[in-house]
C-alpha cells in the first residue's frame, strides 16, 4: 500500500523551522517601503515621498540582510531591497529629498 506523503508546501520565510518575527518584520517593512517608493517613483510630483520612502526601505532592508537568518528571508530582502533602491534612485533624479 501506498503511503501519502505530508504535503507541507507553504510560504515561509522560516525554511529552519524556528519563528524569526524580528527577521520577519524587517521583510515585510521592506516589502511595503520598496512597494510606495517604486509606484510612487513614477509620479514626477511625488518625489519627496518616493525619495524617502526609497531611503527608508534601503536601511530596513540593510539592517533586514545583517540579521537576517535564512535563505529565504535574504531572498526576499533582495528583491524589495532593490526595489527600494530604484525608486529611490528615481525620486533623487526627479526632484529629490526636499
Amino acid at each position: 500500500m501506498a503511503q501519502d506523503a505530508e504535503r507541507t508546501h507553504h510560504f515561509t520565510f522560516n525554511t529552519d523551522g524556528r519563528p524569526h518575527p524580528l527577521e520577519n518584520t524587517f521583510v515585510a517593512l521592506t516589502a511595503v517601503l520598496g512597494a510606495v517608493a517604486v509606484v510612487t517613483c513614477a509620479f514626477d510630483n511625488l518625489h519627496v515621498l518616493s525619495a524617502w520612502t526609497g531611503l527608508a526601505g534601503i536601511l530596513t532592508g540593510g539592517y533586514g540582510q545583517f540579521i537576517s537568518a535564512t535563505t529565504a528571508e535574504r531572498f526576499a530582502l533582495v528583491i524589495t531591497l532593490g526595489m527600494a533602491a530604484v525608486g529611490f534612485y528615481i525620486g533623487m533624479a526627479n526632484g529629490g529629498l526636499a
